[in-house]
Parts: structure tokens; C-alpha cells; sequence
């Protein structure tokens, strides 16, 4: 059959024999023919050692040489035969033809025999070769699986047992077991009847580099190849156990990052949750975060090193100029790292870039020259790109904290303008005529003292229900229920109002739908307060297949069309931007209310 060549053989742990590995592999199906000379398998017979002939030499010799030999020798023989004397001649026959002529047969059949056995030997051992090779190759096949599984585990329970099953195919062992540090362990058992390992089978045990051992048990005392495998595997197993404790590090450092970026709002600890998170996760000493301000300049915006926090404000050091311009991470070690961290000898940089462009830089910095010659850099990146989102969302709130202060400054603003400015000035001018009026017109001026108290009584009442409108509420502590039920209850002892509420069914919302329903009930109730004149407050807050607010007061009423598009004074929000708030989430909102029959504010919303 054509000689088909076998595979390449690692050296290694297999111990597959190096004489194998080669052209002497080939014709490995068929073992009863030997595909090559013997020669070439790397193994030399006896018969077949330098100066000596190989059969086919044999069999040419004794087919081309011995019959004219022969007739040379018969030929010879019968002419020294015809000079003897007559009595003789019977006798010289009878020499040579019985003795010499089965003699040279004889030796010539042995000369061709031994070929044919040295010929078999070298069978023998090709056989033996391939035994061994064809072992090595399921050997060496079962590892490439094991390092493949080990690879594709999911988690240290799937490497554990993946590694177990593999030992148990590739030492053709009865029973494996495998324990790392913590507790862990996984086993599996071979083609045995046992569900536990006896007292009658043959221990190994292998210790794993970083800790846990691998224990195995055979059928028969285990050889030293056995031994120079199972330590192999050990290792392999090693590399895949610590390769999923990175895994799972790798994920927690992210979580750890992305808890940092849902649960902080300050942008100081913001960053130094993140960059403590990172500088945990390589070793790192120093750590330092630069920022682009509204100029587009870098500036310091957090550091830490050994001797504790660090100033902000001041201009970025070129090196992390140079990291602003760069696509990726950078490393010095040069005299830019002390310009960074004064006693650090190494400092890795990494851009925090996203679409809308440069948003600073972050550094970590070392007192080791090649601190972080083997960071995981791309891990390092990811965290960088969340760090990035952290700002952004950070800057963003701040924006609107900002936004929302300055909006309630001029709501404020107006608010006293319109109201307790004006009320006050008309109380002054009021008193300014009973200043005139008490010695002429006495009784005219106490009726002017009176609407003054009246006036100013009012403008108090109206300053607490603006600084009750104020009051800030936190939805987090109490969440929504807990908060209504408080807000209701001050709302009614507040403005001397009957304040019922009533809460049914279940109510699951999001936090920010949380927010604009406790917002709607607030700027409702601040109309009441306000405009509505009434003596009766109804809240329903009901939990279906909707979330549903209901504000309904028994005061004066209003045209809906005559003010849908103002701002109101209590919460400075009008209709409108209470409606667009409440659509904008998937909800329905509307208003019902005439002169003199109060008004229904209604709201709903979709279940989280």
C-alpha cells in the first residue's frame, strides 16, 4: 500500500521515541509489511550493519553468480576427474557430488535465511515502533483535547471537571481527582466498574504548581513515563486554573468599575473609586486623572500616591500631552515619570477617548522601573473606556444640577416679584397711612393696621409653602410609596387642608419614572395650594397593568385652554411640560377641571 507519513511528534512529556519520528512512521495501518528498508527506519539489524549484504544482495548473488559458478567448478572437476586412473574416477563422483555439491546448497540457503530473519527482526521492530507511535499520537491527540477544554471552561467547576475526564483519558487511569485552594475539587473514573477508588489499584500523586495536587489510581503500578505525563498534565492544569482565576478577577474588577459608575454621582470619588480599582488590579502605588476643561485644556483633576491626595488644578506634564495625542496606552520610564509622580520610576498612560472626543487622561505610576512591563493592558483599556463614561454621566448631572439650580433661582425669583414682593410693598404703603392716620383718623387707622396683618399673615402662610415646595425628597431612602404617604401628610398640615390618599395594587417603577410621577403629585399639589382654594385633597396612586396618579381637589376649578401653555408659580412647571415629562416615558397624563368644580390631575405610567 503507499506509504502514507506520519505526523511530527513533539518532544515532551510523551516520550515518544525520537527513531520513530520519521519516514519509519509511515505505513502505520498495515503492520505486516514494513513500508521502508529497515535501514531507514533509524534501526540496523545485525544482518544489516555496514559491509554486510541485505537479502535482495543475497538473492542476486546466489541467482547470478552460483549457476556459472557452478558449471565452472563441474567443469573444472570433471577435467581433474578424467586424469585420474580408472579405479578412481567412481569414487572423485561420489566425493564431490555427495559431499561438496549439498555443502555449497546448503551454505548458500543459510546465507539467503539469514537475510530472510535479519529481514523479519527489522519487521518485528517496525511493528514495535508503530505500537508506540500510534499510542504517542492518542496520547498527544487526548492532551491537544485537554488544553482545548481547559480553554473553552466557562468557569473553575468546568475546569476542574474537564481536567479530571482528560486525565482519566490520556494515563488511561481507573479513577482522577483534582483539588485546588479553596476547597474545590472535581473527579471522573475511566473504564471501571468502581465508583471509588480500592485498595487494590495503584496510587499517583502529582502536586499542581500554585497548589491542589492531581491524584490518580491504575490497574497496574504506574511507569515513570506515566509519571513524566501526569506531571505535565499538571501543569497544563495549572495554566488553565489560573487562566480562569484572571477571568474571573477581570470580571470583578469591571463590575467593581461599573458600581462605581452607577452609584456615584461626585466626580472627586468617582474617580477615586476607579482608579483605586485599577491600581488594585496591577499593583500600582500612584494614581492621577487629568481632564479637559471647557478650553479643551488638561488639567489635574484627581491624583494619590504614597503620600495621599494630590492638589487639582494644575496643567498636565507633557508625557500626558503625549498620551492625549496617542491612539493607545503608553509606558515611560524615563525622568517623564517623576514629572508625573515624584518617586515613581515607570508610569502607564492611557487616553480616555470616546466619539465626541478627548475627555482626559489617566495615570498610573510605579517606584519599579517595569512595573508595567506585563499589564494587562487591554483590561486596562476597557476600564479606561469606563472611567469615560463614568465622566461624561458625571459631568452631565452636574450640568443639570446646574441647569436645575439656576432655573429654580429665577422660579424664586419670580415668585417673590410676582407675590411676596408686591404683597410687602403694599403692607409698607398701608402702614405708610396709618403713620398719617392715628392722631387724625384713629379709627381708620386701625382698619389700615388690620388688612396690613391680614396682608402679611398671608405673604407668611405663602413664604412656608414655597419653602415646602423646596424641601428637597428623597425618593432613594424612602422609595416612592413611603415618600408619597409623607409628602401628602405635610402637604395637609402645611396649608390646613383635608389630605386623603389612597394606594392600591402593586407599583414597580423604574427610578426615573419614579421621579416624574412624585414630580407631577408635587407640582399638583403645589396648584391646590396655590390657586385652587379648596378644602379637600384626594391622592389615588394605583398599581394594575398601569401606574396611575390621581390629584383631586374640590376648589375653584379653571379653563385648562386659558393656562395650558403657563408656568406655574408653586413648581414652575405648566401643563404642558408636565404632559411632555409624563409622554416622554410612555405615559398619559391630562388635565379635567372647570370653573367652580375643582380640578382632576391624572397620570399614568407603564409598570417596570
Amino acid at each position: 500500500m503507499p506509504d502514507a507519513p506520519a505526523p511530527p511528534l513533539p518532544d515532551g512529556p510523551l516520550n515518544t521515541p525520537r527513531h520513530a519520528a520519521g519516514p519509519a512512521a509511515a505505513g502505520a495501518d498495515d503492520l505486516s509489511v514494513p513500508a521502508l528498508p529497515a535501514e531507514e527506519s533509524g534501526t540496523l539489524p545485525p544482518a544489516d550493519l555496514p559491509g554486510a549484504f541485505r537479502l535482495s544482495d543475497r538473492v542476486k548473488v546466489v541467482r547470478n553468480v552460483l549457476p556459472p559458478l557452478i558449471v565452472l567448478v563441474v567443469g573444472a572437476v570433471e577435467f581433474l576427474i578424467s586424469l585420474l586412473p580408472g579405479g578412481q574416477e567412481l569414487w572423485a563422483h561420489l566425493l564431490f557430488y555427495g559431499l561438496v555439491g549439498p555443502a555449497v546448497t546448503y551454505f548458500s540457503v543459510e546465507w539467503i535465511a539469514e537475510g530472510t530473519r535479519a529481514r523479519e527482526r527489522a519487521e518485528r521492530e517496525l511493528r514495535d515502533l508503530y505500537g508506540q507511535l500510534r499510542a504517542s499520537h492518542a496520547q498527544l491527540g487526548a492532551v491537544q483535547a485537554l488544553m482545548r477544554d481547559l480553554t473553552d471552561a466557562a468557569d473553575m467547576g468546568a475546569v476542574l471537571d474537564v481536567a479530571a475526564r482528560g486525565a482519566v483519558r490520556v494515563t488511561g487511569a481507573t479513577h482522577a481527582t483534582l483539588t485546588v485552594p479553596g476547597g474545590l475539587s472535581g473527579s471522573a473514573r475511566g473504564e471501571t466498574l468502581l465508583s471509588a477508588p480500592s485498595a487494590a489499584l495503584f496510587p499517583l500523586r502529582v502536586s499542581i504548581p500554585g497548589g491542589g495536587a492531581l491524584a490518580l489510581h491504575f490497574d497496574s503500578p504506574p511507569t515513570p513515563d506515566t509519571e513524566s505525563l501526569a506531571q505535565a498534565l499538571a501543569a497544563e492544569v495549572a495554566r488553565g486554573v489560573e487562566a480562569v482565576r484572571q477571568r474571573t478577577l477581570d470580571l470583578m474588577t469591571l463590575y467593581s468599575v461599573d458600581q462605581s459608575i452607577r452609584a456615584e454621582r461626585n466626580m472627586r470619588r468617582l474617580l477615586s473609586r476607579i482608579t483605586r480599582t485599577m491600581a488594585d488590579r496591577v499593583g500600582a502605588e500612584a494614581r492621577a486623572v487629568f481632564l479637559t476643561d471647557q478650553d479643551g485644556v488638561l488639567r489635574l483633576e484627581y491624583a494619590q500616591d504614597r503620600q495621599g491626595e494630590v492638589r487639582g488644578g494644575g496643567i498636565a506634564p507633557p508625557f500626558a500631552l503625549r498620551v492625549a495625542q496617542a491612539d493607545g496606552p503608553l509606558i515611560t520610564t524615563a525622568d517623564d515619570a517623576g514629572e508625573v509622580f515624584p518617586d515613581a520610576r515607570s508610569v502607564l498612560g492611557i487616553p480616555m477617548r470616546d466619539d465626541e472626543g478627548l475627555v482626559g487622561v489617566l495615570m498610573l505610576g510605579d517606584a519599579r522601573p517595569s512595573a508595567f512591563d506585563d499589564a494587562r493592558v487591554s483590561l486596562l483599556a476597557l476600564m479606561s473606556g469606563q472611567a469615560t463614561l463614568a465622566v461624561r454621566n458625571a459631568r452631565a448631572y452636574l450640568y443639570s444640577e446646574e441647569l436645575a439650580i439656576s432655573d429654580e433661582r429665577a422660579r424664586i425669583a419670580r415668585e417673590i416679584h410676582d407675590g411676596v414682593a408686591q404683597s410687602l410693598a403694599f403692607a409698607a404703603l398701608k402702614l405708610d397711612v396709618v403713620a398719617r392716620q392715628v392722631h387724625s383718623d384713629p379709627a381708620r387707622a386701625e382698619h389700615e393696621v388690620r388688612a396690613a396683618t391680614t396682608l402679611l399673615r398671608e405673604q407668611i402662610r405663602e413664604v412656608r409653602r414655597s419653602i415646602f415646595a423646596l424641601r428637597p425628597i428623597d425618593l432613594e431612602r424612602y422609595g416612592l410609596l413611603e415618600t408619597v404617604r409623607r409628602y401628602v401628610l405635610d402637604f395637609g398640615e402645611q396649608n390646613g387642608l383635608r389630605a386623603t390618599l389612597d394606594i392600591s395594587g402593586d407599583v414597580h417603577l423604574s427610578p426615573g419614572d419614579e421621579a416624574v410621577v412624585f414630580r407631577i403629585l408635587q407640582e399638583s399639589l403645589n396648584n391646590v395650594a396655590k390657586h385652587a382654594r379648596a378644602q379637600e385633597v384626594r391622592v389615588t396612586l394605583h398599581g394594575g397593568s398601569r401606574v396611575t396618579l390621581r390629584v383631586q381637589d374640590d376648589g375653584a376649578g379653571f379653563d385648562p385652554e386659558q393656562v395650558t401653555g403657563r408656568v406655574s408659580s408653586a413648581g414652575g412647571l405648566g401643563l404642558l411640560q408636565m404632559r411632555e415629562r409624563v409622554e416622554a416615558r410612555g405615559g398619559l397624563y391630562r388635565v379635567l377641571s372647570s370653573p367652580g368644580h375643582g380640578t382632576l390631575v391624572e397620570a399614568e405610567m407603564p409598570q417596570a
